[in-house]
């Protein structure tokens, strides 16, 4: 399971013209879930990203989490993260996991990030043609993934 982090001013995902989710202060993520990922994986990256301290705190110090600041969350998946680009110059997403694994681990991240932040987390639609918009502020950028822990 692989996130790009950003901490944003503001994000939002608009489908068909119309915005299905907005968020104010807080983190945007783009989620890709991978063929061998397991709830495990949903349970480290659900704790990391909860804890992680990328807000400024009274001193300008990143040193407090999403949750600290009481920020919003949006989470969008993101298939694409595991494109493979090792041949040629078109991409392709063979490890990049099926409907059936993915769409089940996508929204048990996302129902176990909201109980871990204690607030509902915004989404996209699993499979749409989305358009994302947002202000990172910072820029803060961090990727994560489940398969380097260290």
């Amino acid at each position: 399971m692989r996130t790009v982090i950003q901490r944003v001013s503001h994000a939002s995902v608009t489908i068909g013209g119309n915005v299905k989710s907005a968020i104010g202060n807080g983190l945007l993520l783009l989620l890709g879930v991978e063929e061998q990922d397991t709830s495990e994986d949903v349970a480290w990256l659900v704790k990391k990203v909860a804890a992680l301290r990328i807000f400024d705190d009274e001193n300008g110090v990143m040193n407090l989490s999403v949750t600290d600041v009481q920020g919003e969350v949006l989470v969008v998946s993101q298939f694409t993260l595991f494109a493979s680009y090792k041949k040629g110059n078109r991409p392709s997403w063979l490890r990049a996991a099926r409907h059936e694994i993915s769409i089940p681990l996508y929204n048990e991240f996302c129902e176990r990030l909201s109980a871990a932040i204690s607030r509902d987390v915004a989404t996209g639609e699993f499979g749409a043609d989305m358009k994302v918009e947002l202000l990172n502020d910072g820029p803060v950028t961090i990727v994560m993934d489940t398969k380097n822990k260290e």
